[in-house]
């Protein structure tokens, strides 16, 4: 394969499809938790706003300034983040990591669709963007729960 086919298929028309239509995405007014993460190598951007009630994510919105693959996986953080608990999103954030790195399968229900950035593992450089929305959301939602409980 040359580089430009494995850039065609890394750049799926679905990768693409998520990125452009990332639910959540706008920052909360208010939240409980506001947490940032950067990814060093490549400089993306994520920041999560949440609430939490009774361990579970009540509100939530982020705003995400990365390249398509971070785009598109926090697109599918969103699509299923209401109403989860850390338990769960540690889990989606295990798997995905394994994912990657691992060649370990994609999260599964209720992250489901995250298979799609499996193309994504031969490209190490863009496995901290990929992590980004899941990482910002398991911080915020520690820092919500140290804040509800002081």
């Amino acid at each position: 394969m040359t580089a430009e086919t494995d850039l065609i298929k890394l750049y799926s028309q679905r990768i693409l499809a998520l990125a452009a239509d990332i639910p959540h995405a706008e920052r909360l007014a208010s939240p409980m938790a506001s947490v940032k993460k950067r990814a060093p190598l490549c400089g993306s951007t994520v920041t999560v706003d949440l609430d939490v009630e009774d361990g579970r994510i009540t509100r939530f919105g982020q705003d995400v300034k990365a390249c398509a693959l971070g785009q598109a996986s926090a697109a599918l953080l969103a699509q299923n983040i209401l109403g989860r608990n850390q338990v769960e999103v540690q889990a989606a954030r295990d798997a995905l990591k394994a994912m990657l790195k691992e060649n370990g399968p994609p999260p599964g229900p209720p992250f489901s669709g995250y298979e799609v950035l499996e193309p994504a593992r031969d490209y190490k450089n863009r496995h901290a963007s990929i992590m980004l929305s899941l990482e910002a959301t398991l911080q915020a939602m520690a820092e919500a729960q140290q804040a509800h409980c002081a």
